[in-house]
């Protein structure tokens, strides 16, 4: 991988999304955007997507000022908004991160995939009891992405998380 401005990292939950776009982040001194910051809860996963697309992607895109607005997972409401330096290069990750339109404005797009029992052994893992509960109600939205934008079909690459 050259030295993107924008890159998108997508993949479903447990995939190594976040564990490979941070470490990217890092060695290229980034800015990290995690869709996770982003979604309005456990039904959110479509508004995520549809709000870095537009305050994000397409704001860069049309040299405006490039922010996201949080989501208080504890509260369950909005959280506070957060700038973007437009002069430094970008990554963000998340299921949610690849569709058509945001490929479209992107330099690079890579999917993240692993077996179903190993993603979810790992995002257990990781979320623990919380996740576990919301599980089947995440991977209908998942599924839903990846049926209507394809992430796996439009990214530049595809990677064993």
């Amino acid at each position: 991988m050259g030295r993107e401005r924008i890159t998108l990292i997508d993949g479903r939950s447990g995939s190594g999304k976040t564990t490979y776009a941070t470490e990217l982040a890092r060695s290229t001194g980034a800015q990290l955007l995690s869709l996770d910051d982003v979604y309005p809860g456990w039904d959110g996963l479509e508004a995520g997507e549809a709000h870095v697309l537009r305050h994000v992607l397409r704001a860069l895109a049309t040299g405006q000022p490039a922010r996201w607005r949080s989501w208080n997972w504890a509260d369950a409401r909005p959280g506070s908004w957060h700038d973007l330096d437009p002069m430094c290069p970008l990554v963000v990750e998340g299921c949610g991160a690849i569709s058509p339109a945001a490929r479209a404005l992107a330099d690079h797009a890579v999917y993240l995939e692993l077996p179903d029992d190993e993603r979810r052994r790992r995002a257990i893992a990781r979320d623990g009891e919380q996740f576990a509960r919301n599980w089947q109600r995440w991977a209908r939205q998942e599924e839903w992405h990846a049926r209507l934008h394809d992430p796996r079909g439009t990214a530049d690459e595809v990677i064993d998380g």
